[in-house]
């Protein structure tokens, strides 16, 4: 999984890279067809904004954002974010019997 840590509008410490990359690194027991992270940090009028973007094989990505006063709260929170869309992907995908049809294969006629 690659991961890519980018910021906008300032400098950030290379300890807050590692902390972002290492938290992004943990999404994998989530869901282990994550292809690629990407974490992009922001200064915002309220604070530090976070946004992760999570590259999915054969599906849409995930996109978690979080508003903070400090840059490690905001990563976290947009961790938070994607790791409950991607423990919902799962369960939707492991568990479709007895659902109804898929709304992605066409019916049989």
């Amino acid at each position: 999984m690659r991961i890519d840590v980018s910021v906008r509008h300032e400098k950030i410490a290379a300890g807050m890279r590692d902390y972002a990359e290492k938290k992004a690194q943990r999404l994998v027991k989530y869901y282990n067809r994550i292809q690629s992270v990407r974490v992009v940090l922001d200064t915002s009028g309220a604070g530090y904004l976070c946004e992760m973007i999570a590259d999915l094989e054969h599906m849409h990505d995930l996109i978690g954002r979080s508003v903070a006063p400090d840059p490690r709260a905001a990563i976290d929170e947009a961790v938070d974010h994607v790791s409950r869309q991607l423990a919902e992907h799962k369960d939707r995908t492991r568990h479709r019997k007895g659902r109804g049809p898929s709304p992605h294969q066409p019916t049989r006629t």
